[in-house]
């Protein structure tokens, strides 16, 4: 399980987000959190900013 804390782009206005996934390592939480957040609020990646990724018990 990892936490993945950020924002993304709505409309003029950044909005924060965390996110807690279950993936293998890292680069997987990444691509987990960019799919969710891309499917859910049709952000495209370039519009969505990851301050951290920890791994979380």
């Amino acid at each position: 399980m990892f936490e993945v804390v950020g924002t993304f782009r709505v409309g003029k206005d950044w909005m924060k987000f965390r996110k807690v996934v279950n993936a293998h390592n890292e680069r997987f939480a990444l691509e987990k959190v960019y799919s969710l957040l891309g499917s859910n609020h049709k952000v495209k990646r370039n519009l969505i900013r990851v301050e951290s990724i920890r791994k979380v018990e």
